[in-house]
């Protein structure tokens, strides 16, 4: 794991501004190189943006900070301008990385939507749409959700009791299961290891200050 200084931070944050919902620039705090970035709760809480852990592809994990909050999705930008988009905590869309997510439909219906209320053996069906080694898929998914064992995680200084569900998410010949860790009190994913379109594309998120609402 690397350290980022928090001289280093501000100097970054420096200049950047933000608006409750989105309107403003973005900030995306990582350094190069093979290693892990470990950010301190102090860091965390000294920036005035909602951040969180972000990692592709079993690449290196990053650390970004909230570009825009709009029409109840959060848009992420990294240093290099591509685009993670999560709605509910989940990844419904990408932007500028090898391969990318390119839509999910239904999302209304995803009952992610309202998580404190979910329950065993929940269903969803929806459309995917992505890129694979530059050719485009387009699929037919169903998931079912399972709970796992609740879980206490340490984000950034604080314990944040979970609800722990694995989703089960089958296609024509292809299935995969993700799994989100959900703030037993406000209802927000708080942690998430998600496929987005296959075996071979895997996103985990961990967002350690969430967006104010």
């Amino acid at each position: 794991m690397r350290y980022l200084p928090l001289l280093f931070l501000c100097l970054l944050a420096q200049g950047c501004t933000q608006t409750q919902k989105g309107l403003g620039e973005t900030v995306e705090l990582a350094l190069l190189g093979p290693d892990d970035v470990e950010v301190t709760a102090e860091q965390v809480e000294s920036l005035p943006y909602a951040s969180m852990y972000l990692r592709v592809n079993h690449g290196q994990r990053i650390f970004v900070v909230l570009g825009f909050d709009e029409n109840g999705q959060q848009k992420w930008i990294t240093r290099d301008r591509a685009m993670v988009v999560t709605e509910h905590g989940r990844v419904v869309k990408t932007l500028g990385l090898t391969d990318n997510l390119h839509e999910v439909t239904a999302l209304a219906q995803d009952p992610l939507s309202n998580p404190l209320q979910l329950t065993e053996g929940a269903s969803w069906t929806r459309q995917l749409s992505w890129s694979e080694a530059g050719r485009f898929r387009s699929a037919t998914a169903v998931s079912h959700f399972t709970r796992l064992q609740d879980a206490v995680l340490d984000i950034a200084g604080h314990n944040v009791a979970c609800r722990v569900w694995r989703e089960d998410v089958t296609t024509d010949g292809e299935s995969w299961h993700n799994t989100f860790w959900i703030d037993a009190i406000t209802g927000q994913v708080r942690q998430s290891q998600q496929m987005l379109g296959g075996d071979d594309f895997s996103v985990e998120t961990t967002i350690l200050k969430p967006a104010k609402s």
